[in-house]
């Protein structure tokens, strides 16, 4: 039995625990997770 996880969740909830972390991280981490989706949507 073979679990396959999409990275999107992932990404999504260790970007939640960092912002939990250090609130300060929230623009970069929100700038950088706009622009890694945004160049995957136009590469696909």
């Amino acid at each position: 039995m073979q679990i396959v996880m999409s990275p999107q969740p992932v990404i999504a909830l260790i970007a939640g625990i960092l912002i939990l972390i250090v609130p300060r991280l929230l623009n970069y981490i929100v700038a950088i997770y706009l622009i890694i989706f945004g160049i995957l949507g136009l590469l696909r």
